[in-house]
């Protein structure tokens, strides 16, 4: 009864935070005179990566598999998404290389933290590091340049203008893929094998169930999301390619999953307030009158500060897998 109260006083907190923090920066959004229309759109530009991502990760460590290495799967996929939109000349067909080099990247990350009964969080670091400097190489190995690289503007997606605001085909997906994706962990057969993987996975071995593989699919499940999010990055949101390309959204992510408590729906939601908080930065970045009067580094802090903030206050009530993060031996 005790635990059943404070989870409730819990939720309110969180809920009055989301709603505190959305009011802040609307309320000051109207006082320096920003366009709302402008911000809502760069709202959902930096939502998406984040969502898909957090999607991703949800369904992965419902499995019981932790995997920390986003950062890096955001970065050598958005580098392989437009290398292959070059190659194919599609945009549209580079975020599918994009999603296909994070499936495989997580399914090798899949097959390491369970055969190879590796440490999720060593082997997630690894991911990070290879990617850092694998980066910069690809960048000067394929376009013999190092740092950036600018691909042809037809090449970039472009989104659905509507009367209101414009809105990427892919934004659109993600909420699809959340919306589906609970419906999956909740309603399915697989969803209640995926969740038991991670609560208790010797029942799961009990049913005549192989642990491993179930960890596995979603691991490249939660992999190909990421991939996709990478090459979103510059493919249908920044129109170019730089080495920092994800600039630490890969971590961000991770605290939409803690937020969420493993839930896609909620994920997607937390997405919605850093990626608010991400495009108010930029508004105010971007406008006249407006960036002169604050400092431009204290400008680019606001999603990281905001992210500490609502992290600090989320965690304290949140309940994870049993087994997440313990690759399964069989007794």
């Amino acid at each position: 009864m005790e635990k059943t109260k404070k989870f409730k006083i819990g939720k309110i907190i969180e809920n009055a935070l989301a709603i505190g923090i959305a009011l802040f920066f609307l309320y000051f959004s109207t006082i320096l005179g920003l366009n709302i229309v402008s911000l809502l759109e760069a709202t959902l530009l930096a939502m998406t990566p984040l969502a898909l991502t957090a999607i991703g990760e949800c369904i992965n460590e419902q499995a019981g598999v932790v995997n920390i290495g986003l950062e890096g799967i955001l970065l050598i996929t958005a580098v392989v998404g437009v290398y292959g939109a070059e190659v194919f000349g599609s945009g549209s067909a580079g975020l599918l290389v994009g999603v296909l080099a994070g499936a495989f990247i997580g399914f090798l990350f899949g097959v390491i933290s369970t055969y190879g009964k590796a440490d999720q969080i060593i082997a997630g670091t690894g991911i990070n590091l290879f990617a850092y400097g694998f980066v910069p190489f690809l960048l000067v190995a394929l376009w013999a340049f190092p740092g950036i690289h600018v691909f042809p503007k037809e090449l970039k997606l472009q989104p659905l203008r509507t009367p209101v605001i414009s809105i990427s085909y892919v934004t659109i997906i993600t909420v699809i893929i959340a919306i589906v994706s609970h419906f999956l962990l909740h309603k399915t057969t697989f969803g209640l094998r995926i969740k038991a993987a991670g609560e208790k996975p010797e029942a799961v071995d009990v049913a005549g169930l192989n642990v491993d593989h179930i960890r596995i699919i979603a691991s490249t499940f939660g992999g190909a999301l990421t991939g996709l999010a990478g090459a979103f990055l510059p493919l249908a949101w920044f129109g170019t390619l730089v080495k920092e390309i994800s600039a630490g959204r890969g971590f961000i992510a991770l605290a939409c999953v803690v937020v969420a408590g493993l839930e896609p729906l909620l994920a997607i939601a937390a997405a919605f307030i850093f990626g608010f908080a991400e495009g108010f930065a930029y508004s105010v970045g971007v406008t006249p009158g407006v960036k002169e009067k604050i400092p431009f580094y204290f400008v680019h802090m606001i999603p990281y500060i905001t992210t500490i903030i609502v992290v600090a206050v989320a965690i304290g009530e949140k309940r994870f897998p049993k087994a997440l993060g313990k690759p399964y031996r069989r007794e």
